[in-house]
């Protein structure tokens, strides 16, 4: 999987997906843009974007437990770092893919590869 968090952002499409006041702190929301499914996570006022799923079994890995900036996967505990997408716990070892996030104003923007 690939962390686009360190790709130079002008290779990346900056895409509106919510509003601040639809993320607020401490909560999630699942997105489909696309053929890409996405979690956007507002923690502690910082924004953070993964692909929703989990690399050891494919499962909804936005529906899992979060402990700072770590989240689980509810299936079998896979946990991965939200910060850059890295696998750091078993069963998980392949990181997932992570977005980097704007704020501008109240829109809050993730930045995909170019279809």
């Amino acid at each position: 999987m690939y962390n686009y968090r360190t790709v130079e952002t002008d290779n990346l499409e900056f895409v509106p997906v919510a509003t601040t006041s639809e993320v607020g702190p401490g909560q999630r929301l699942l997105l489909d843009i696309g053929d890409l499914s996405l979690v956007v996570f507002n923690i502690a006022g910082g924004y953070f974007a993964i692909a929703d799923i989990c690399s050891h079994d494919d499962g909804p890995l936005g529906e899992g437990e979060l402990e700072g900036q770590v989240i689980e996967c509810p299936r079998h505990g896979g946990r991965f770092d939200l910060s850059n997408g890295k696998a750091i716990q078993l069963p998980a070892v392949e990181d997932i893919p992570a977005y980097p996030v704007r704020v501008e104003g109240d829109r809050i923007l993730v930045g995909l590869p170019p279809e």
